[in-house]
């Protein structure tokens, strides 16, 4: 399989990919058997929904207590025990260090369903979506924010459980080729995005280094400008080049990272995800924001042109963070003013009461298998 196109920004023909369809451009010379595509370019306004609801699919924490309802705005539907009138139950929701969402959004009569990250498992990916009872033929995109085990790990497993149920030329939106490179963790093998599993299932492999729309009605930020005090951490290390078929194209990487071994990720591929609600504001999903969370929703509000934030929902990666930063961070979100903050994954609990304490009423309690519901 050839990918030599991508090596020239000339050839790098922006193609429209999105759940909805005119995907039949994504056929022909330019791209052949290896599914490649560039993402529909964010060159005007963004899309605006009527609705939006975000899914816990997979996380660290499950609550079958915990109270749903309605908060201001927000209706809140939690997932309690899965119980038959005819069996015990056998099994319910897992939870593990990893996040998956699924956003479903509504336009007029038009609806668009987006998975965005796999978690850190297949089993309790394909656990979870049963349970759910999401069901993998109504997603018109999949989205990977950046190339952590504990956001793609349940990737494979996935494609191998659900491929026949997709929709043909499925597109699945990525950060660049950079996704691809391979990872260490703390000294250990981190893993690496399996290129060849996204082509047996038949998903267009849909690059969006810049900010770019997602199945009609979503935007990613493309890369995440550093516009704060915030700066990357390094938990991992990246291994530039190809082995055995596997990992990233040197020549395919920005300049300064094609002639190295390896080099401490600073997550310069990563994106994130955002959704303009009618009369609500902007919903942007961080997952993890390696890249920082403040930095993550100023990206967002900057691509759209539109200052109201509505709702932070995601991983924020203060958990290795000092007091101070944290509090810092605390700060600058009351300075954004957002509706609601829904701290997930990487967070921390010390995150989460400093939140809870600057920014009274605004911070909702999440847990696997809660669906939050914006603009009902």
């Amino acid at each position: 399989m050839n990918d030599d196109y991508l090596a020239s920004r000339s050839r790098r023909t922006l193609l429209r990919a999105t759940g909805a369809g005119a995907m039949g451009v994504l056929s022909g010379a330019l791209l052949g058997p290896s599914h490649l595509a560039w993402a529909e370019p964010l060159t005007g306004a963004v899309p605006t929904v009527d609705k939006l609801s975000i899914r816990v699919v997979t996380d660290s924490s499950y609550s079958a207590l915990l109270p749903g309802g309605r908060t201001g705005t927000v209706d809140i539907v939690r997932f309690g025990l899965p119980l038959s009138p005819s069996h015990a139950p056998g099994r319910t929701l897992e939870n593990e260090w990893g996040l998956s969402l699924l956003a479903h959004s509504t336009q007029g009569a038009q609806s668009r369903q987006v998975l965005i990250d796999f978690g850190y498992t297949p089993g309790t990916l394909n656990n979870n979506l049963e349970l759910l009872k999401i069901d993998p033929a109504q997603l018109d995109a999949l989205l990977l924010t950046h190339g952590h085990y504990d956001h793609f790990g349940g990737m494979v497993g996935f494609l191998q459980n659900n491929h026949s149920k997709l929709k043909t030329k499925l597109p699945i939106y990525l950060g660049g080729e950079e996704c691809f490179c391979t990872r260490e963790n703390r000294g250990g093998q981190f893993g690496s995005l399996d290129r060849q599993a996204m082509r047996d299932a038949g998903l267009v492999i849909t690059f969006a280094e810049r900010p770019a729309i997602v199945a009609d009605h979503a935007f990613t930020t493309g890369w995440i400008d550093q516009m704060t005090f915030e700066k990357p951490i390094n938990p991992s290390v990246m291994t530039v080049g190809m082995r055995d078929g596997v990992g990233c194209a040197a020549d395919k990487l920005p300049a300064a990272k094609q002639n190295v071994m390896s080099i401490p990720d600073d997550f310069e591929h990563e994106q994130s995800t955002a959704y303009l609600v009618k009369d609500r504001g902007l919903v942007v999903l961080t997952s993890c924001a390696h890249r920082g969370v403040l930095n993550s929703v100023r990206m967002a509000m900057k691509v759209s042109g539109v200052a109201k934030v509505h709702a932070i929902i995601g991983g924020f990666h203060l958990t290795p963070q000092p007091l101070e930063y944290q509090q810092k961070t605390v700060d600058e979100l009351k300075a954004i003013d957002p509706d609601y903050l829904i701290p997930m994954h990487c967070s921390g609990q010390t995150f989460y009461t400093m939140a809870s304490q600057g920014l009274p009423g605004k911070v909702l309690l999440s847990s696997t298998g809660t669906q939050f519901t914006f603009g009902a």
